[in-house]
């Protein structure tokens, strides 16, 4: 059993990912506010969907270059850890972004959730927005780079990438449930700020790790 103990590192990172602010939970809050929870509750399918398959490349395709390409592999942790501080800086600067500064409510183009009506469309649509984001795929592949051992017990890539598809979709449904009357928004809007700091501290911390351990 302890040789699945490094699943609670990457189990926390990826959470820490999932929660913080950013155009993914504005679309799902959006999709379920203007058209409906079932359908904020597809999107948030697809956006777990969309996770699984970016940690199943990242898990095989990081182990194809430890094994073949040494340096590359290194050179790849040096460039992620920078770009995870880059994400970090975005995160800690960016605490006020997609609020109206009328309202101080949530916003996003209306206009692109509305035009996607069944529930497969809304499913689909959450899917290639999570594989179209390459914050997404750049914060899993570092959250793995810093925190893989060399050699995976059984099972493991599959378990890690379920994983990934469950923190997700529960996180993006219970956005979906949630924030659908102003009541709710107004709330999370409140602690928006600290949310997106903390949660800006911990990548950096991560990109440092990625960086300086070799």
């Amino acid at each position: 059993m302890n040789d699945y103990l490094f699943f609670i590192p990457i189990a926390l990172a990826l959470a820490v990912g999932v929660i913080s602010p950013g155009p993914s939970f504005l679309f799902v809050a959006q999709t379920a506010m203007n058209k409906s929870r079932a359908h904020g509750i597809a999107t948030s399918l697809g956006m777990g969907t969309g996770a699984l398959l970016l940690s199943l490349m990242a898990i095989t395709g990081l182990f194809v270059v430890l094994q073949t390409i040494p340096v590359l592999y290194t050179a790849l942790k040096i460039v992620g850890g920078l770009y995870l501080l880059y994400i970090a800086y975005q995160m800690w600067q960016g605490a006020n972004d997609a609020i109206n500064p009328v309202s101080k409510e949530l916003f996003v183009n209306k206009e692109l959730v509305l035009s996607h009506g069944s529930l497969m469309k809304s499913y689909t649509l959450g899917l290639l927005t999570q594989l179209s984001n390459p914050k997404t795929a750049i914060v899993i592949g570092g959250i793995f780079m810093a925190f893989l051992p060399e050699k995976l017990p059984d099972y493991s890539i599959i378990l890690l990438s379920l994983m990934a598809f469950i923190l997700d979709a529960s996180w993006y449904i219970l956005v979906a449930i949630a924030l659908t009357t102003p009541h709710a928004q107004r709330i999370y809007l409140r602690f928006k700020n600290n949310i997106n700091r903390v949660a800006g501290g911990l990548m950096g911390l991560l990109g440092v790790k990625l960086v300086f351990n070799q």
